[in-house]
């Protein structure tokens, strides 16, 4: 058998073995679902008269429906662009248990080469991620569509390439991470920092713009805080075309834009668009390498 289908092979093997699991996918999918729960239950109101404040709409009429599907595609955008990152932690658990329960020594003495094993581990991780992000993006925009839907075609392109990006640096984040984990209590205690912290300091559940101008340009080193960006901006991108439309004034939109991240801002300088991505997929660039190194180093240790 060829590298390709061992490969192929194992992919499908962990896909699998992660699927057959019923609730180990239903704990992927209740961290985003809870987020989204409490936003429709609890925090709803909170967000939509945030917007109005920060609209100052000077009696100009504005339909509900724009700032309600604005405030609750603002959530989406931070729970997808987290959630790429925190699930990917969540659900790489087939490469520790393999380790737990020495399958991983099975594979070491077979055909296998520890490379093909270890690719092959990172790429059924950013599959069940995708799949994951997929139902958690469907569900949230079946909310969308109830309560107003004004996002493009090419916007909505255009946030499945966000969460693609997203999945990508959270999958090889894992992957380096965990590939020092080998015990089940350091695997929930890695998801449980990552789920706790991640979302707070890439700016996803508080805009960079409430914080400090110091921690600002801090956070503002970090790559995910410009995947929460990327995201931020296909999915408020017809919101804010349709309420220029109702004739908001472009100052007060670009408030709106800098206010809830739209816009990022480091050391007084903005960012464009395609600045954030090139931070983005430059730093999934360097974890490749990092994740590759410690790939053929462990090669190297089995003297394969």
């Amino acid at each position: 058998m060829t590298e390709c289908k061992k490969f192929l092979s194992l992919v499908g093997r962990n896909t699998e073995c992660y699927f057959k699991d019923k609730f180990t996918f239903f704990m992927s999918l209740i961290t985003p679902l809870i987020l989204l729960l409490l936003f429709v239950t609890f925090l709803r109101n909170v967000y939509i008269d945030s917007f109005k404040v920060a609209l100052g709409t000077n009696n100009v009429e504005v339909n509900g429906r724009i700032i309600e599907g604005m405030a609750g595609a603002w959530l989406m955008s931070s729970i997808l662009s987290v959630s790429s990152v925190t699930v990917a932690f969540c659900s790489n658990t087939i490469m520790i248990d393999d380790k737990i329960h020495s399958c991983i020594n099975d594979f070491k003495v077979s055909p296998v080469k520890p490379i093909t094993l270890s690719l092959a581990y990172y790429a059924s991780n950013f599959f069940v991620t995708f799949i994951v992000m997929m139902v958690v993006m469907c569900i949230g925009h079946i909310y969308l569509a109830a309560v107003g839907w004004y996002i493009t075609a090419g916007d909505f392109f255009m946030i499945i390439v966000d969460c693609i990006c997203c999945i990508l640096f959270g999958t090889l984040l894992a992957g380096i991470v965990e590939s020092f984990v080998s015990t089940q209590g350091a695997l929930s205690a890695v998801s449980t920092l990552v789920s706790s912290m991640y979302g707070f300091i890439c700016g996803a559940y508080m805009p960079l713009s409430q914080f400090s101008e110091g921690l600002r340009n801090v956070l503002g080193l970090l790559p995910g805080t410009y995947g929460v960006g990327i995201m931020r901006n296909h999915y408020m991108n017809g919101y804010i075309s349709a309420l220029s439309e109702a004739g908001i004034p472009a100052e007060h939109l670009n408030g709106i834009r800098d206010s809830f991240d739209a816009n990022l801002y480091e050391f007084g300088n903005q960012i464009p668009l395609g600045a954030m991505y090139g931070i983005l997929l430059g730093s999934c660039a360097v974890l490749l390498a990092v994740y590759a190194v410690i790939v053929i180093l462990k090669a190297k240790k089995l003297g394969r």
